[in-house]
């Protein structure tokens, strides 16, 4: 398998675990309440679930470069201000269901959207 190839499908993994991740909280937050912080009004899950939706959106049409990094630069920032929030003890975020906050997760996983694409569009120039 091409380095490209793999890179392609470990995005396209990355992708499905947050959809699901984040997707759950959000299902839990308009049903039980009290599933994730807010932004005002918004949870924050719902935000970092278009932050997941949009990018594998442009991911899969291999287009749109700028809304893919426009939106897991957000959502990186977002999880890193909610990591060192929760680091610090001055915020919660939810934990998985070993118990680690899904900020630290959202954290990795954003962060290796960012490096996968970064080495991908890299390794498509240098064709």
């Amino acid at each position: 398998m091409k380095s490209s190839n793999l890179i392609y499908w470990i995005t396209n993994v990355l992708f499905v675990i947050g959809i699901f991740g984040a997707g759950n909280l959000v299902i839990t937050e308009f049903t039980i309440g009290n599933g994730c912080p807010k932004f005002g009004a918004v949870p924050a899950c719902l935000i970092i679930l278009i932050c997941f939706t949009l990018p594998l959106i442009s991911h899969l049409l291999k287009k749109w470069n700028l809304i893919y990094f426009l939106f897991t630069g957000i959502a990186a920032l977002i999880a890193l201000v909610a990591s060192v929030m929760q680091f610090m003890d001055t915020a919660e975020c939810p934990k998985s269901d070993s118990g680690i906050p899904m900020c630290y997760l959202s954290l990795l996983i954003f962060t290796s959207l960012i490096i996968l694409k970064k080495i991908q569009l890299n390794y498509v120039n240098y064709k």
